[in-house]
Order: C-alpha cells, then structure tokens, then sequence
C-alpha cells in the first residue's frame, strides 16, 4: 500500500521548485521505520539531498549536525536523503554514520531511491542539494552546491 501512495506521491507535483509549494516525503529511515515529512509541520527544516561519497557533502552535513545541535530546541529539522544509485552505499554510510555520532546529535536518514519512497522534491542534479522548508512545509529556498553563509542566515529568521 504504501509503494502505490508512494507512486502517487511522486507524480502528484509537476514542479517542486516553486518557493512556497508546499512539499511532502514518505518512506522508511536508516533504523526502518516509516518516515512521513507531514510530521515535521511546525519546525523549520532542512532537507538534504547528498551521496556517500561526496565530500561537499559530507562537509555540508557537518556543519548543518552543528547547526541541528545547536537548534532543534527551536523547532528546527534536518532530514538527510540519500541520493546514491546503490542500497550497498547508503546502508553503508548509515552504519558509519551511527557508529560515529552519538545518538542525541543523529537525524533522520532517508534513501530516496527505496521502493516505498515518495516525495515532491523533484529531480537532483547537483551534489549537495538543499532544500529549506518553513513550518508549513512550504520550500523557503533550494541551494545546488555548498550550502551559502547567506543560507543560514535566512534559516535562523524562520526559527
């Protein structure tokens, strides 16, 4: 059942760039268990789309893990879906990933090509990919590349 809602979710927006379009995710995180954005309304979030074996990205994650620390007590969200081609890989950082961090600083992590995965965000091109959502789930902003010092400013105005 979820697969098909999965489906239908995936082709129900036909542009998911439109800053303030409201954007939704369901799937399963690392530790398997079912993942819906909707649960998200009234934090700020930050949507991270990244592969294992990116170095801009990995170098994004660490800080915006800081920045999570930092401010979840605010309402803020970060939710990291990976984009990579192979389960092997995601699976992989994932267990690097909680074998490294401890539990308190972890946040959700998706694997986007997953059978049960459905969202509005999109295609991803570039590596990293962010996504900035207001408590509404509207998309705030979308930044291909680095994420900008101009970026965290605009993220510490909507907490």
């Amino acid at each position: 059942m979820q697969s098909v809602a999965a489906a239908a979710l995936a082709a129900s927006t036909p542009s998911a760039f439109a800053v303030g379009l409201k954007q939704s995710m369901i799937g399963m995180d690392s530790d398997g268990r079912p993942f819906d954005l909707a649960n998200y309304a009234g934090r700020v979030s930050l949507v991270s789309f990244f592969t294992a074996g990116c170095n801009l990205c990995t170098h994004d994650l660490k800080l915006m893990r800081e920045f999570y620390v930092d401010n979840r007590a605010k309402h803020f969200a970060l939710i990291g879906v990976n984009i990579d081609a192979k389960k092997e890989d995601y699976v992989e950082y994932a267990k690097l990933v909680t074998l490294t961090t401890p539990a308190d600083q972890r946040f959700p992590l998706i694997w986007r090509n997953a059978p049960n995965h459905g969202d509005t965000f999109g295609p991803v091109s570039k590596q990293p990919t962010h996504f900035v959502l207001n408590k509404d789930l509207e998309l705030v902003f979308k930044r291909e590349g680095t994420f900008q010092p101009s970026d965290w400013d605009q993220v510490w105005s909507k907490l």
